[in-house]
């Protein structure tokens, strides 16, 4: 009897971490920026409105108390319901957010409050009445402010940290990043539409953008990355919460240890000098 023909499964290839993060990135129970927010500070007062346009749904920033101390904090809203999602843009902001932002930290400078960024969105709102009412004025003016804001700054990429939109909130003295969260000039699906033309090479183009938390860290563009509970904050809001208050409550330390001068000396020359690479002949 002649032996049946077998037929072997063609070879998957092993799904690359950068991947397996930004699903873990996305995870629809991965706490939002406002989850942090609640659970981090106290006496939250919002403040509403660019004085220019409107109140950008997408974006939230108020007056708070951190262990005491009187601090702004500044997120993007998400929503957890489809229609809570189509109201705040899916957590894009429009120009009007960005300023709004700008306008709540400039009170803060005055003021002399420290200032705590979440972040966790794709990118700033690409639609056409954003581009009409200059988003990307808005996003390079919020660059340029706090890259000399002078008073402490704290950016913290809780998820996905997407484009100009997460980098408009992002020019800080300390940048951290959770370990499951990822920081990319665009997302995977976007740069292999590009490169490949295939939006289902995404695993592939996760894997080149060099985006996880580890990769950020080791280019320079974060100063920190905080360890989540096993499997990801959404397993554990509470202990992972408890970790993310202890890194912030040091790097305020580190900050409040600085002269004005030192902190924005400081700041320059982290962006200034980020991601170099060189290569020899």
């Amino acid at each position: 009897m002649a032996e049946q023909e077998i037929t072997r499964p063609a070879h998957t290839p092993p799904v690359p971490e950068a991947w397996i993060k930004t699903e873990l990135a996305r995870n629809p129970k991965r706490p939002h920026p406002m989850d942090f927010i609640e659970a981090l500070f106290t006496d939250f007062s919002e403040i509403h409105g660019d004085r220019a346009f409107g109140d950008d749904a997408a974006m939230a920033c108020g007056m708070a108390s951190f262990h005491g101390e009187p601090v702004l904090v500044v997120g993007n809203r998400k929503g957890r319901t489809l229609k809570e999602r189509m109201a705040h843009k899916f957590g894009s902001p429009d120009p009007e957010g960005y300023r709004k932002a700008l306008r709540a930290m400039k009170i803060a400078e005055k003021f002399g409050r420290p200032v705590f960024l979440f972040i966790d969105l794709a990118g700033a709102n690409p639609g056409l009445g954003a581009e009409e009412r200059g988003q990307g004025e808005a996003i390079a003016r919020n660059l340029l402010e706090m890259s000399r804001l002078r008073v402490p700054t704290i950016a913290t990429i809780t998820g996905e940290g997407g484009s100009g939109g997460a980098l408009a909130l992002a020019v800080a003295d300390r940048v951290l990043m959770l370990e499951n969260a990822i920081y990319t000039v665009i997302t995977p699906e976007g740069c292999a539409a590009i490169m490949w033309k295939d939006a289902n090479k995404k695993q592939q183009a996760a894997a080149a953008l060099k985006y996880t938390a580890g990769e950020a860290r080791a280019l320079g563009c974060v100063d920190d990355v905080l360890p989540e509970p096993e499997g990801g904050t959404h397993n554990d809001p509470t202990a992972g919460i408890s970790l993310i208050d202890a890194k912030l409550q040091h790097h305020l330390g580190e900050l409040r240890g600085l002269s004005l001068d030192e902190m924005l000396d400081r700041r320059y020359h982290k962006f200034r000098t980020m991601a170099q690479f060189y290569t020899t002949a």
